[in-house]
């Protein structure tokens, strides 16, 4: 049988029941409860462990985001009726994807819509953090700045340093496009190395080792998602391989840094500065990177575009449609599984 035919089943018989855990775009909203019975978050608090299992016992398709944590148990105390979990996200490690698979719950996400948001938002912290950026613009807003000075607010030029790019998917590639612009020398880590001709057109070499290319980086930018065998890889040993003065641009995952690490290689000035979008207990930041002169600390907004925000709408709402008619989601996860 092949895989259309195995993922094909009869549409449903009425119109299914839509719960979201967050509020999303209005016109996305607005059209999901045209087409479904749809429950809404009104005043976009996040849900807790048990009213997301309140959720889940009463709905057909469920549409958590990124920060809702599905669990084992969770999903083992679902109703019969959840079917579908239509995550608003590309990523899908906050959901137990073989517990949905065994009692046959299909998951979907939205790849693909935040790449260019996330690799402009990674290049804010590529450039912002060798020129000092936040510490600038403190300095002018504390009303301590004396002027211009030969040698003041010294930051370090891009051209001829090398990128070393940690996961070349989709948005690994979008910011070594953006950064050859800044006379970047790409230099990059993956499961395998990208085709030749991808190589050249992003003027990108291929690093055997996270070793080797943490030890070749001026700054090091992280694309890799959340799994156990990424989870804290850069540790201590290999922050130490790095540049004294280089930097670390994270806007993936919090997780993949080991914090402490980070925050003594800052401390001790081994590492010049870092850009992060991500933390791994999320919305709380560790005080001392806040302090840091030079840690740019956003709030999580590498997808944060009104117009990402619609089209990963707007694939959630394809897939739930899809899944109603009796045909497999365009975005369905783990499809061999479910």
């Amino acid at each position: 049988m092949d895989s259309d035919a195995a993922n094909a089943r009869k549409p449903i018989n009425h119109t299914p029941k839509v719960a979201v855990t967050r509020q999303l775009m209005p016109s996305v909203e607005a059209r999901m409860a045209e087409l479904f019975e749809t429950t809404l978050n009104e005043n976009d608090t996040p849900l807790t462990r048990d009213e997301l299992i309140a959720a889940m016992l009463n709905c057909d398709v469920l549409v958590p985001a990124v920060t809702d944590q599905i669990d084992a148990g969770m999903i083992a105390a679902a109703g019969d009726s959840l079917k579908l979990i239509a995550s608003f996200g590309a990523g899908t490690e906050h959901i137990d994807l073989k517990a949905a698979a065994a009692r046959g719950i299909k998951v979907t996400n939205t790849p693909g819509v935040f790449t260019d948001d996330t690799a402009d938002i990674a290049l804010c912290g590529i450039i912002g953090v060798p020129r000092r950026i936040r510490e600038g613009v403190e300095l002018v807003r504390s009303g301590q700045w004396t002027g211009w000075a030969p040698s003041g607010m010294l930051g370090r030029k891009l051209g001829d340093k090398v990128l070393g790019i940690v996961g070349m998917g989709r948005i690994g590639q979008a910011v070594a496009h953006r950064a050859r612009a800044f006379g970047l020398e790409i230099a990059y880590h993956n499961r395998k190395p990208l085709p030749d001709a991808v190589e050249k057109m992003l003027g990108a070499h291929f690093v055997e080792t996270l070793d080797a290319l943490v030890a070749e980086a001026d700054i090091l930018t992280l694309h890799s998602p959340l799994t156990e065998a990424t989870r804290g890889m850069i540790d201590e040993r290999r922050i130490g391989l790095m540049k004294p003065g280089s930097s670390i641009i994270n806007t993936a995952r919090g997780e993949l840094i080991e914090q402490e690490a980070l925050i003594a290689a800052l401390q001790s000035g081994h590492l010049a500065g870092a850009g992060l979008d991500v933390y791994p207990e999320e919305p709380k930041v560790d005080p001392r990177l806040i302090r840091h002169p030079n840690v740019m600390t956003l709030p999580h907004i590498g997808s944060a575009t009104a117009e990402g925000r619609e089209a990963s709408g707007e694939k959630v709402i394809a897939n739930i449609r899809f899944w109603m008619d009796g045909h497999r989601p365009p975005d369905q996860v783990l499809d061999a599984l479910v």
